[in-house]
């Protein structure tokens, strides 16, 4: 067991992450969520110029070759135990969605999930299966304790995944975030062990 300087235990042991491959995870409907490939440097590149992905996420890629930067460095956040993305997919298809959780604090206990989905993929509620499946890993497979969903209060359709993915509405952040039109107000929604 891990103390910390605090005298707390840590929450999931350094090393949980690292010393294991990213596994696949399985959904309805023949999806899984898989690491993402160096082949699916495109699927990035596409990602980073749709208007409504662009919007509401970080996404800065622009080249294949910064695509594959991006890629090797999510493997490299995974060995970090600092990240775990995975690619939305069809088994044996290209990647058609980004979920995962970023901020993980193994000592901590928690995490924050960011995903988007290509148009194509969009209505179906693979968002909100990926969403509960990647919950059910982080909380009982890594063993985290609480999990944040933040969105701007703008993207109403955020805020429905995380309703329908189990996560409690606790409040609006003001001014939270900077997006390409200005700072936005953020919902933030949790789940915690024990919710599932």
């Amino acid at each position: 067991m891990v103390i910390s300087n605090s005298g707390i235990p840590a929450v999931v042991p350094a090393g949980r992450m690292a010393q294991v491959e990213q596994p696949v995870l399985g959904l309805p409907g023949d999806v899984e969520l898989r690491p993402w490939r160096l082949s699916d440097a495109d699927v990035l590149v596409a990602a980073g110029q749709e208007p409504a992905i662009r919007q509401w996420n970080r996404l800065l890629v622009e080249t294949p070759e910064d695509a594959r930067r991006r890629i090797a460095r999510m493997h490299e956040r995974w060995q970090a135990e600092v990240s775990a993305i995975w690619a939305i997919a069809r088994p044996g298809r290209e990647a058609v969605g980004l979920i995962g959780w970023g901020d993980i604090d193994l000592s901590g206990g928690s995490a924050e999930i960011l995903y988007w989905i290509l148009p194509a993929a969009r209505g179906g509620g693979v968002v909100t299966e990926a969403t509960k499946r990647v919950s059910e890993w982080a909380l009982n497979d890594l063993g985290l304790h609480r999990l944040r969903l933040c969105h701007s209060v703008a993207n109403p359709a955020s805020c429905r995944v995380a309703d329908k993915a189990g996560f409690s509405l606790e409040g609006t952040m003001r001014s939270a975030l900077l997006h390409a039109d200005g700072w936005h107000d953020e919902h933030l929604h949790a789940l915690v062990q024990g919710d599932i």
